[in-house]
This record gives structure tokens, sequence and C-alpha cells, in this order.
């Protein structure tokens, strides 16, 4: 049984991502996510404004899968980057919460993340199945990946 931890995080954002593409009645970007940046420390948005979203949304799912209850301040911290102060050094930044958030969301509206007991969130058993179904899908797709 392939787990979402023994594949490479890139290979399987893409499948993730791809997948909820696919489901655009609850995954639909906001109308200001082509505009917005991702956080303080970037200077631009992103690259690919049409699916980056589904790539954020992909990606919060696979770190809450693996770092278990997980809370909008720790993403927020993953997430985050070296901001440029000019001549003055450089500081640490976190991400954007917004992003997060509404992310967390759609999760939770689609049913793959549910609110622990203690603080953060966690994946629900529908939640895991689909992402180690994504997670064998990846392994059988990819050459590459026969090692794991």
């Amino acid at each position: 049984m392939v787990s979402a931890q023994m594949v490479p995080g890139k290979f399987l954002i893409e499948v993730i991502a791809e997948e909820l593409r696919s489901n655009q009645n609850i995954f639909r970007p906001p109308t200001w996510a082509e505009y917005v940046k991702t956080g303080v420390s970037r200077e631009n948005a992103p690259e690919n404004r049409k699916d980056w979203w589904y790539t954020r949304v992909a990606s919060v799912l696979r770190k809450i899968y693996i770092k278990g209850p997980v809370g909008v301040i720790h993403l927020k911290k993953s997430y985050g980057g070296r901001k440029n102060r000019g001549s003055r050094p450089e500081r640490s930044e976190s991400g954007s919460g917004a992003i997060i958030r509404l992310a967390i969301h759609q999760l939770e509206k689609a049913g793959y993340v549910t609110i622990a007991n203690t603080s953060g969130r966690i994946v629900t058993p529908a939640g895991r199945s689909f992402v180690d179904k994504l997670a064998m899908k990846a392994k059988e797709e990819l050459p590459e990946l026969a090692n794991y």
C-alpha cells in the first residue's frame, strides 16, 4: 500500500491539483486570486496565475496529511519566506493567512479535513483515502517512482 509519505511531494501535489481542478463546484479560486501575492515576502503574484490556487490547496492538504493536527499559524510559517528589506537585514515573514484559511475551508466543505479535538486540523478518513488513492495513481503513472 502506497501512502502520501512514500511519494515525493512534487509529484503528489501535481496529481492532487489535477483532481481538485476537475471538481470546480467546491474548489474554486476566489476572484482576487489572480492579483494577490502569496505572502509579504513575495514581490509578485505567482507566475502561473490561473492554476496556482489548486496547487496551493493540494499542498495544504498534503501538509495536513503528513504533519497531523496543524493550525493556520503553523501553515503560515511554513509558506513564509525571507523578506528583502533593501540595505537592512533580511527577516523571515509568514505567508498569507487568508489564502490558507480559504483553502482549509474548501477542504472542510469537501469533507477531506476536519477540526481536531486539540488545536488544528486533521485529515478525515475520506481525505486519507483520497490522498492515498492519488498517491497510488502517481506511483503507477511515473516510472521513476518504481522505487517507492
